[in-house]
């Protein structure tokens, strides 16, 4: 298992908008791909000297090639669509991949 994680850090005066396009529209078209399990997203909770909002976004997929045929097939279209808040965040792109997962239960 692998998960494509993507740091956003978004301005204030967009964020509201930002976050509704994120939930509404940008995760489930990335889930409707077919390439990615499930999606977690989570605000990280130390403040940017650059100030804005921090959220990390992690994405479940079942392989490094699924990954790579998402980058070939899927990401540039779905990365055009965050034209509306160009030059209004930042983002980077971790691949991690899963050694093991422990529970409590």
């Amino acid at each position: 298992m692998h998960i494509y994680n993507v740091t956003i850090n978004i301005e204030e005066e967009v964020h509201e908008r930002w976050l509704n396009w994120m939930k509404n529209e940008h995760i489930p078209d990335m889930l409707a791909t077919g390439k990615f399990s499930a999606a977690k997203m989570c605000r990280v909770l130390v403040e940017e000297e650059m100030g804005g909002i921090t959220y990390a976004v992690q994405y479940t997929t079942d392989s490094k090639e699924t990954l790579e045929k998402y980058y070939r097939e899927d990401a540039e279209t779905l990365r055009t669509k965050s034209k509306p808040f160009e030059g209004k965040f930042v983002a980077f792109r971790t691949e991690l991949q899963i050694i093991s997962e422990h529970s409590s239960q």
